[in-house]
């Protein structure tokens, strides 16, 4: 792939992060990436059509009977169900049409939303849809044909723009605060002097690569914590027996939430400059505001650091929490903690004049 630019324009590098996250969720969910890289486009308005919906349920989220006279109005169902308007998400089309091409036509003795057929052929490595199908195979009593549409598009939406935004914080963050770039840098040239990265050519670093850089973790952690995904509340409801929620009781059926921005910032936990961006905080004997980079103390107790660290690990909201944890995390960081660095060693590279990585 080969992108020209001139001099003088701008590059809109969060829209690109956000096509990459849609791309490896098409990848990963349908085994076919969407296309926005390739092109460098909104594919069928997909990204468009998505802001608009998370405009929309932002605030009617927060008043869900809002919800009844707008997108679930019986009169607007009806219209929609009878074709007189098109409700169809951008992404539920891109769906079916990956499921049309894996199975035969089901010549219309079916009424379900999926046909009832084996697949054409199996893909080299097992995707998302695939594994949603094999659970509708072996518990159909709860995997129903509507709710693997319903996870296929919803793996789509829940799984990119939340790892954009994720993304666009870290580089955000880092081109804000040079010298914590620069840091990353050396932690990066260091590693490349030792022969650490297998692929020193085109800068691609592997997940294990990147569970040995500690700054870059840091740097990722760091960004999580300022500029959580979620902005709202992640809501719970309180079990019909009541529940006691720092020694105050609460009521069963009451709707509580913990918003993510607010606890980020709690000083008792990340220190008192909680508005700063000081990716040491996550290193052992960095605790201590006005450390400088990398400019950690290594005088003090490694087990009170460490106990330190790990309070604010297990503090961090942007995933959600216990047993409603996101299902998607794990995808999320093997994406971003693979391109981040990737991406900062190929930029290098370029700019330096040296061997152009392959796209």
């Amino acid at each position: 792939m080969e992108m020209s630019f001139h001099k003088g324009s701008v590059c809109d590098f969060s829209r690109w992060l956000q096509f990459y996250a849609f791309d490896v969720i098409g990848e990963m969910t349908y085994s076919k990436r969407h296309g926005f890289v390739e092109e460098n486009r909104d594919i069928d308005g997909i990204v468009q059509y998505l802001g608009k919906l998370f405009d929309y349920v932002a605030p009617i989220g927060q008043i869900p009977v809002l919800d009844l006279l707008f997108l679930k109005n019986p009169i607007y169902l009806w219209a929609s169900q009878y074709g007189l308007i098109d409700s169809t998400f951008p992404v539920a089309k891109f769906a079916k049409q990956r499921m049309a091409e894996r199975y035969s036509a089901d010549n219309g003795k079916s009424s379900s939303v999926l046909p009832e057929v084996e697949p054409k052929g199996a893909t080299s490595q097992p995707d998302l849809l695939s594994k949603f199908i094999q659970a509708k195979e072996s518990r159909p009593e709860f995997m129903t044909d509507t709710l693997v549409t319903t996870m296929a598009v919803s793996m789509a939406f829940a799984g990119s723009e939340t790892t954009a935004i994720s993304l666009s914080s870290v580089f955000y963050f880092l081109l804000k605060n040079p010298e914590c770039l620069d840091a990353l840098y050396r932690e990066l040239d260091e590693k490349d002097a030792q022969g650490f990265f297998s692929a020193p050519k085109t800068g691609v670093v592997t997940w294990s690569e990147s569970q040995e850089l500690a700054y870059l973790d840091a740097c990722i952690k760091e960004a999580f914590r300022l500029h959580p995904a979620p902005g709202l509340p992640i809501e719970r409801v309180v079990p019909k027996q009541g529940t006691e929620i720092a020694g105050v009781f609460v009521k069963g059926g009451t709707i509580v939430g913990c918003n993510a921005w607010v606890l980020h910032r709690r000083p008792e936990i990340f220190g008192e400059d909680v508005e700063a961006f000081r990716p040491e905080r996550w290193l052992v004997g960095g605790g201590a505001a006005g450390q400088g980079i990398r400019g950690v103390d290594e005088t003090v107790d490694v087990g009170a650091e460490e106990k330190r660290i790990k309070d604010m690990g297990a503090t961090l909201l942007h995933f959600g929490m216990g047993a409603r944890t996101c299902i998607g995390k794990n995808i999320s960081l093997l994406e971003i903690y693979k391109l981040v660095p990737s991406v900062l060693r190929m930029f290098e590279e370029n700019v330096n004049g040296k061997e152009e990585p392959s796209a």
